[in-house]
């Protein structure tokens, strides 16, 4: 009995501890944060906790992410304190569909006209509004969207002299998509990748019935970031890449504060490493 009740308290504590760290969590995704500028033509609009990037060519512009159903209209007003017009957005891809990152691109579509490009395996998430596969909690919903414009792997989207190109890297959901682009900033030409989320996040990886080959996508994804070199790594979750500490670390003087081309090699090896600790966790449940 002593034991049960041991067992007991400590799933409770347990479940309020990760609540605790989910209303953490949630507060700062729906927190304002003032858009700035990153390097060459890329500008941040998303909030506090969650990415939204503006990739510009003269007054028109790419929008990758949306953030929440809850923060479109912060994305919108980043987008318009930056002397852009929503209208001015003709383009709006993903990194993948979670509810966390395209929640908002249906009213920000709808407000700007934007036509939405997506990777194909993750268009049936997006135009019914549900994540693709079986996870551990119940799958998020955000309002449907319909996708324009269909990509595959290696598609390049182009809107002026602003290009970005879809890298797969499924295993997060089928369609995460990695974007890569290159800037230049004070004369320097610079790799900028947008890697797509390589962490188990809930999802089963034995008896996926939805998503049956998880566990060989992810394995294909950690070798394909692998292989990509980035100057410039901006994530879907700002606080991976500290992108609002560096911001402040360049604008007090630190010009370089965005580059560093060790920082996805970092991210992956930590990814990596849990990633093979949950898989090894789920096996042995299995």
């Amino acid at each position: 009995m002593r034991k049960l009740m041991r067992r007991a308290v400590a799933t409770l504590v347990a479940t309020v501890c990760l609540a605790s760290v989910a209303m953490a969590d949630n507060a700062e995704w729906s927190q304002p944060t003032k858009p700035f500028r990153v390097v060459g033509n890329i500008y941040y609009v998303g909030t506090k906790g969650l990415a939204a990037y503006l990739i510009t060519s003269g007054k028109q512009a790419i929008l990758l992410d949306g953030t929440l159903t809850s923060t479109a209209s912060l994305v919108e007003s980043n987008i318009t304190a930056l002397g852009f017009k929503l209208s001015d957005v003709k383009i709006i891809v993903t990194s993948h569909a979670h509810f966390d990152h395209v929640g908002g691109v249906a009213q920000i579509k709808r407000d700007s006209g934007a036509k939405l490009y997506a990777i194909a395996t993750d268009r049936w998430s997006l135009e019914n509004g549900l994540h693709d596969g079986e996870t551990t909690y119940k799958r998020g919903r955000f309002p449907a969207v319909k996708v324009d414009h269909v990509l595959d792997d290696g598609n390049v989207v182009t809107l002026g002299d602003a290009s970005l190109k879809a890298t797969l890297t499924p295993g997060h959901t089928p369609g995460c998509t990695t974007w890569s682009t290159s800037v230049t900033e004070a004369g320097r030409a610079l790799k900028v990748v947008f890697p797509c989320s390589v962490t188990v996040a809930g999802n089963k990886l034995f008896g996926n019935q939805r998503y049956p080959g998880i566990v060989a996508d992810f394995e294909t994804s950690f070798d394909r970031l692998a292989g990509m070199k980035a100057d410039v790594v901006l994530p879907a979750h700002p606080d991976i890449a500290d992108i609002l500490g560096r911001a402040a670390r360049r604008d007090a003087g630190d010009k370089d504060a965005f580059v560093d081309p060790d920082l996805l090699g970092q991210i992956l090896e930590r990814s990596s490493a849990a990633f093979a600790k949950e898989l090894a966790t789920q096996k042995a449940r299995k």
